[in-house]
């Protein structure tokens, strides 16, 4: 029997969040999370996903991510799923950055660690993370196919006149200074499973994806391609986040500078971690936002309003750049729980096809659905995203036989 399991590897700066699936059927097999890495109150959560098993826990120190690894492989063996077995095909590594090199998942070799590492500069709160779990990975199983999913590999097909920001080329360049978007798994997924939602194949579905989380950003994505984004260099670029600002007048970081006084390192805290919901209204939580503007806060309604408003204005422009929607769709965890989002984000764009029906958008599912009436021109639809499937699907058709692919693919239709 070929080797169907793939491994899906995310490693940030303080925690690795695992996935084990069965390529067969693509279900899962096992999850997991190491959080806190290299304190005291180190903590993993190992969830056995067959058999209807209870959730591990253990605490304590875990001093990295080769012991946070190693931890996690001891859980996977204690249920029979260890990294040693021969049914595991190839561990795939989230890479947040890959700059214009990386267009498609890729195989990673000495060179390819070379160049993720090169990106550390445009990607410094993520890349090295994903550097040290693939590192990490590769010691532990040196004869597996380590495979990096790029977060930036979707947005790669933006044409120039997206991509470019307005300053002198010779500098942009010599600097990497881009547009490159970011969740482009989750946009990639969420805009084909849309496609399917509506009985159409992605290369005939103009999508405008909205991914609302705690991180948030939108793409325009015409027959399968992204033409649009809105994140750009880094994460921070776009829309309203829970501690991040979005759009902004990079005068205001001079501003701050000469009046304020601040350092570059302290606008960048400020803008990063202290700004979006946190700092309109103290809370980057929408349900407690939410039960806050219930209660007549005004600080937190005025903060929704700012949210809701960016939303619309970034609907409205990828309306105009795709010239014909099909449809909108919500994700992430804002996207999929939060109906109140849902209904003011398209309040008031009826003009543009777009109509929320309010039983529909209330209802709660862990399933793709439209909430939008039968007889609104565009469809509006609640898609969670699956970013760890879509590595797992994106590692194994690189490194499986195609005959095993093509047995995949046939039991998801």
């Amino acid at each position: 029997m070929e080797p169907h399991r793939v491994l899906v590897l995310n490693s940030g700066s303080s925690s690795v969040k695992y996935q084990l699936l069965d390529m067969r059927d693509r279900s899962r097999l096992a999850s997991g999370l190491v959080e806190r890495i290299g304190e005291e109150t180190s903590r993993l959560v190992h969830t056995p996903l067959a058999g209807g098993a209870e959730p591990r826990e253990r605490t304590g120190p875990i001093a990295d991510h080769d012991a946070a690894l190693k931890a996690a492989a001891e859980e996977l063996a204690a249920d029979g799923l260890g990294l040693d077995s021969p049914e595991l095909a190839a561990i795939g590594h989230r890479v947040v950055h890959g700059g214009l090199k990386f267009s498609a998942p890729t195989v990673i070799t000495d060179e390819v660690l070379k160049e993720i590492e090169r990106l550390v500069p445009v990607a410094p709160l993520h890349n090295p993370a994903n550097i040290t779990g693939i590192r990490t990975a590769q010691a532990l199983r040196p004869d597996l196919p380590q495979v990096a999913v790029f977060d930036t590999a979707f947005h790669t097909t933006m044409p120039e006149s997206a991509a470019r920001y307005a300053i002198d080329v010779e500098t942009a360049d010599a600097h990497r200074i881009r547009r490159y978007g970011f969740h482009g798994t989750s946009h990639a997924y969420v805009s084909r499973r849309t496609a399917e939602l509506l009985g159409k194949a992605p290369e005939d579905v103009n999508v405008i994806v909205l991914h609302l989380g705690n991180g948030a950003s939108a793409s325009a994505v015409a027959g399968g391609r992204c033409v649009e984004t809105s994140m750009g260099l880094t994460p921070l670029e776009g829309l309203v986040m829970g501690t991040r600002s979005g759009d902004i007048d990079p005068a205001v970081v001079f501003h701050l500078k000469r009046v304020a006084g601040m350092s570059t390192d302290e606008v960048d805290v400020l803008l990063n971690k202290k700004s979006g919901l946190v700092g309109l209204c103290g809370d980057n939580d929408m349900r407690e936002i939410r039960r806050r503007i219930e209660e007549g806060d005004e600080q937190a309604a005025l903060a929704f309003d700012i949210y809701i408003h960016r939303l619309k204005k970034y609907i409205g422009a990828y309306a105009a750049v795709l010239g014909r929607v099909d449809a909108v769709a919500f994700t992430a965890g804002v996207g999929e729980n939060a109906a109140p989002v849902r209904e003011a984000a398209i309040a008031g764009l009826e003009e543009f096809g777009l109509a929320v029906d309010a039983g529909l958008n209330a209802v709660r599912s862990g399933e793709p659905r439209l909430i939008s009436p039968e007889y609104a021109r565009v469809a509006v639809a609640v898609v969670p995203t699956d970013e760890e499937l879509e590595i797992a699907d994106q590692t194994f058709a690189l490194v499986a036989p195609q005959d095993a692919v093509q047995d995949a693919v046939q039991v998801d239709n």
